[in-house]
């Protein structure tokens, strides 16, 4: 077998960068713009693309937890949670709203918690009344780099 035998239809990354630089040279690069999709999955890391379901990169924590802010909505954009930490009284009502194209839900991270909504299609919402005080951690369960707290108080 030769040295720099591939499997069909898989090129190296010098490869694949020398065709799409012969192609914008020849003035033909614009006509890629309708190819089909790449066959091979992307990393959670590249750079977002449109048709992607993945965001460029997840925000780290120390961005999304700041300090807790007050309210009684959280919207969900940009694959994460906003605000990342909320801040309440016993007794509000919170509601969650989709922002993005792709479905989320509302989940605790603690078995038997109290968040537990359907996937949430675009611009759909979920409430919940927080009726005792404590730290309530949630993710969305389809994309669980996604995470946040609501905080309530007396």
């Amino acid at each position: 077998m030769h040295p720099n035998f591939r499997t069909p239809g898989r090129r190296s990354r010098t490869a694949a960068g020398l065709t799409l630089a012969a192609l914008a040279g020849a003035g033909t690069l614009g006509l890629l713009s309708s190819c089909a999709p790449s066959p091979h999955p992307a990393s959670p890391h590249s750079a977002s693309m449109p048709g992607m379901n993945m965001p460029a990169s997840h925000p780290s924590t120390s961005t999304r937890t700041g300090t807790p802010v007050s309210g009684t909505a959280v919207a969900i954009k940009n694959f994460a949670f906003s605000p990342a930490t909320l801040r309440v009284t016993a007794g509000t009502t919170v509601t969650w709203t989709n922002q993005d194209t792709d479905a989320h839900t509302v989940t605790s991270t603690s078995p038997g918690g109290p968040l537990h909504s359907a996937a949430l299609a675009t611009h759909a919402t979920y409430s919940h009344t927080f009726t005792k005080p404590g730290t309530y951690a949630y993710l969305c369960t389809v994309h669980p780099f996604m995470t946040a707290t609501v905080e309530v108080t007396r």
